[in-house]
């Protein structure tokens, strides 16, 4: 059985508790030994020597796109072939993993089995990637998120950007396709998205009804639902149905909050900050119209209010998500963390353990993912310097000394 210490470094453990000197010893997939101040016994196993750089748990993404092809535009997703998009979908995973990503939970998949078929390929060990938990397309209603047809146009019955169903039954019958296929995950979209006059944002367009009927087809086969959900209304319906990963909630009112706070045990808020912050400050070389533009920065200043609000309420709040956009590409992904500081007020160490141990947990894996301590899966990085006195260490790929995942290490430090 393979063997790795980690010696003479810095552990920041997930936790939120204080970095601290010591070793780490890897062995198989799993941690089996963490030692402050160090001095473990080396014996058989590999040594990394980890001096003058902090050992972290490896990054976790709970909103992941990583079908998504960096598109300008979501009909782009219906023109791309499904053996090019494929192979960018490859390339999109190892690139996740090339900056520290070592699991990520899809938001969504731009093609039905795509998650699928890239997550079986990772766990197979046939590509390089993080742990994964796999999505078919987004769930949405007629004239809802997603809702790419045109009446001009051929009604097609294989989703492109998002399945259009109407009703309970058409969404049960949608989710036990997606069961059926291999999925992990179902998205709903539960609410609009961009600006408050497009795709209604301002309220939910799904029905308490539509939601049950994805909910109940998840507790009977071990799934799990997350939720595009902007608006107020839309929130407070996923948490009526025990719909606990809620994405965005920008919108989210007083009752909103309460309700959000009184579940913060197994509610998680993603508020995806990059796309709306890249589409105000880029979104004009992509097309987005003054107008558009002014939309989306309304829809920001009120996200970082009320994510500000959570934070200091307690709730759980997680950096990440909606990359995959032209002008939210894929390898950005750490930028998420510096808009966390910067923008939404939380510590570096908030935001770490956020990416971190809540990671793991939003995974449903808290006891294995997301910290540094024995019995934890391997899923480490060693970062060179402090990421906690300088978090944009961590969008810089050099920086990143070593890369491990389930205790093989993907990336070797160079001495």
């Amino acid at each position: 059985m393979d063997r790795t210490l980690i010696s003479r470094t810095t552990i920041f453990d997930g936790s939120g508790a204080a970095p601290y000197a010591g070793d780490v010893l890897v062995e198989g997939q799993r941690i089996v030994a963490v030692q402050r101040g160090g001095k473990l016994p080396r014996g058989d196993a590999r040594v990394v020597d980890g001096a003058g750089a902090t050992l972290m748990p490896g990054l976790i993404e709970p909103h992941g796109h990583v079908s998504y092809p960096d598109a300008p535009s979501n009909s782009y997703f219906t023109k791309l072939p499904p053996e090019e998009h494929v192979l960018i979908t490859m390339r999109n995973a190892k690139t996740m993993l090339d900056c520290g990503y070592t699991s990520v939970l899809s938001g969504a998949s731009a093609k039905p089995r795509l998650d699928v078929v890239i997550r079986n390929e990772i766990n197979a060990g046939r590509i390089p990637g993080p742990r994964y938990l796999a999505n078919g397309p987004e769930i949405t209603v007629t004239g809802g998120l997603g809702d790419e047809n045109e009446l001009h146009l051929p009604h097609f019955e294989t989703p492109t950007f998002a399945w259009v169903a109407d009703g309970p039954e058409e969404v049960r019958k949608i989710c036990r396709l997606l069961v059926r296929e291999g999925t992990d995950l179902f998205k709903l979209n539960v609410s609009g998205h961009a600006g408050p006059t497009d795709h209604r944002t301002d309220r939910a367009v799904m029905t308490d009804a539509e939601v049950g009927a994805a909910m109940d087809v998840a507790r009977a086969n071990g799934g799990r639902v997350r939720a595009h959900a902007r608006s107020a209304d839309s929130v407070k319906m996923c948490i009526r149905h025990g719909l606990g990963i809620i994405y965005h909630a920008n919108f989210a009112d007083e009752e909103a909050l309460d309700r959000l706070d009184a579940n913060r045990d197994w509610c998680f808020v993603v508020p995806a900050l990059g796309l709306a912050y890249q589409a105000c400050h880029a979104g004009s070389e992509w097309g987005f119209t003054p107008e558009r533009v002014r939309d989306l920065r309304h829809q920001l200043e009120l996200s970082v209010e009320t994510m500000r609000v959570m934070r200091r309420r307690g709730i759980r709040v997680l950096p990440g998500g909606d990359y995959g956009f032209a002008w939210n590409p894929h390898g950005t992904y750490a930028r998420d963390l510096l808009l966390f500081v910067d923008v939404l007020g939380f510590t570096p160490m908030e935001t770490l353990a956020a990416a971190t141990r809540l990671g793991g947990e939003i995974m449903g894996r808290p006891d294995e993912l997301g910290q540094i301590k024995p019995g934890c899966l391997a899923d480490l990085l060693l970062v060179d310097g402090d990421p906690l006195a300088d978090i944009k260490r961590l969008q810089d790929r050099d920086a990143l000394l070593m890369i491990m995942k389930d205790g093989c290490l993907y990336k070797a430090p160079t001495s």
